[in-house]
């Protein structure tokens, strides 16, 4: 038996990951701003913790990795799923909305990790999985602030990779495409209210775009719930765990384009060392 944190457990991929887990008999601390809404949906389980947690607020995410170790004796598998996005032009976004989205995906993401490390540390295993999105591997119009967020735990998930595999704890980033949850309705993305009319064919265009894609998602969120039960399993993970036909595609689009960006700029890439015979 695992046990597994979880943190945006009330709905979409956490609350798919809580039910399996749940039913696999693993134990499950299942957190979000309202525990009430797991409860209603969970039942009241031996093996499982619903606990309030806002991951902008370091104090109570100690408080609930504290709490999880007091009720099961250790973290297993640390999901960081926590988070929303924000949908308009870079230019578009004020300073509020920025920092609100980033308080959320970057800096709540960094206060329950560092909640649980120590625990995992004094274990000498675990794992952690962090949820991306294709927008962390190739930014977008229309989506450039949180694909920023997201680009961030691509970086910190890589040097988190580095740093606690010599410690027996695994780190993968996972990059799911579009799913059909509820990413796209009001209460997990929040559209910026400025409209500049300048970007009416870029992020104005995907304004649109992402309102008629919404519940027509190609991607199956069972389906990613069932590899992430699995893949809490799976000897040696890799730094990053793609999933989605369209996260394949874009990570494929995005090695091409750069390939050819390497080929015709390489002299002036390389031009900017020292001389060979000046490096000393």
């Amino acid at each position: 038996m695992k046990t597994w944190f979880i943190t945006g457990a009330s709905r979409g991929f956490g609350a798919l990951v809580t039910e399996r887990a749940l039913a696999q008999g693993d134990a499950v601390v299942a957190t979000a701003r309202n525990p009430r809404q797991i409860v209603e949906r969970f039942g009241d389980q031996a093996n499982l913790l619903a606990l309030a947690l806002d991951v902008t607020d370091e104090a109570q995410a100690v408080a609930a990795a504290e709490a999880a170790i007091a009720r099961f004796g250790s973290i297993d598998v640390l999901l960081n799923n926590a988070g929303f996005g924000l949908m308009g032009a870079v230019e578009e976004a004020s300073a509020a909305e920025v920092e609100a989205v980033y308080r959320t995906n970057v800096f709540g993401l960094l206060n329950v990790t560092r909640a649980v490390l120590p625990h995992m540390r004094a274990a000498g295993s675990g794992r952690i999985l962090n949820i991306s999105s294709i927008g962390g591997y190739r930014g977008a119009a229309g989506f450039g602030v949180y694909s920023s967020t997201k680009f961030a735990v691509e970086g910190l998930s890589e040097a988190l990779h580095a740093e606690l595999e010599p410690l027996g704890i695994h780190v993968t980033v996972v990059e799911p495409g579009y799913f059909r949850t509820d990413f796209l309705d009001a209460t997990s993305l929040s559209v910026s209210p400025t409209i500049i009319e300048d970007y009416a064919g870029t992020a104005g265009r995907v304004r649109n775009v992402a309102t008629g894609l919404n519940h027509s998602q190609p991607g199956d969120p069972s389906r990613l719930a069932r590899v992430l039960i699995e893949f809490a399993d799976a000897t040696n993970p890799p730094v990053r765990l793609p999933l989605g036909s369209d996260t394949v595609a874009a990570i494929e689009a995005k090695h091409v384009s750069d390939a050819v960006i390497l080929s015709d700029w390489r002299q002036v890439s390389v031009s900017t060392d020292f001389p060979p015979d000046d490096r000393s």
